[in-house]
């Protein structure tokens, strides 16, 4: 089982966090905080596995308490939970060390998944989020960025290189299938491939290495 910690200042989003985590066979939600500062102390407490932050929070808020939990529990894996306002968010979360940053307006099964995700030890970040992360990131870069960009994606077929400039505009995996005519599962199955291939972590390496390509822009 995947022990989850729910963190959020609102007890009514606690709840419906708790009500669809808890619909899943593999994970438990074994503690709720309304504050980053009792976030942390349970996280130690309970053996959390992953802990679901929301960033504006009285008392510690969520980017704090992150901090503090790499400090000191790094074991526990930390998934930021907010509506996205500023996009700098997004950046110190990732500098900091989250596992990942999901939109609270994301559906049930991404959260699920997302959880799922941090528990395996890998990266997620919101689909949602990806633009803007790129955005934020990717500023043109140098001529020999671009050049090897370029050059990593010749290994990409051609339908492979459709997929990778719709991860670019930060479309997921259904939005994307719907716009080229796929399946979600065959889109899935692409973006596997194109990360493999092109040897990222995560689709936000591979929107990036899509924009420093000057891929669909």
């Amino acid at each position: 089982m995947i022990r989850v910690l729910v963190t959020d200042d609102e007890p009514l989003i606690r709840a419906g966090i708790r009500m669809i985590l808890s619909s899943a066979d593999d994970i438990e939600v074994v503690a709720e905080a309304a504050n980053g500062r009792d976030a942390v102390e349970l996280a130690r407490a309970q053996r959390v596995d992953v802990a679901l932050l929301d960033i504006q929070m009285p008392v510690m808020d969520g980017l704090t308490a992150l901090a503090e939990l790499r400090r000191t529990a790094p074991q526990v894996r930390v998934l930021i939970l907010t509506t996205f306002g500023e996009r700098h968010n997004v950046l110190r979360a990732l500098t900091e060390g989250s596992a990942g940053f999901l939109l609270k307006d994301s559906a049930p099964a991404e959260l699920m998944r997302a959880v799922r995700a941090a528990a395996a030890g890998e990266a997620y970040l919101s689909p949602g989020a990806t633009r803007h992360v790129v955005d934020s990131l990717a500023s043109g870069g140098t001529t020999q960025r671009a050049e090897g960009a370029r050059r990593r994606l010749e290994k990409l077929t051609d339908r492979e290189r459709d997929v990778l400039a719709l991860l670019g505009e930060g479309l997921s995996n259904a939005d994307a299938g719907q716009r080229i005519h796929m399946s979600e599962a065959t889109v899935k199955a692409y973006v596997s491939r194109i990360l493999a291939k092109l040897e990222c972590e995560n689709r936000v390496q591979a929107a990036l290495l899509a924009r420093d390509a000057g891929l669909g822009v």
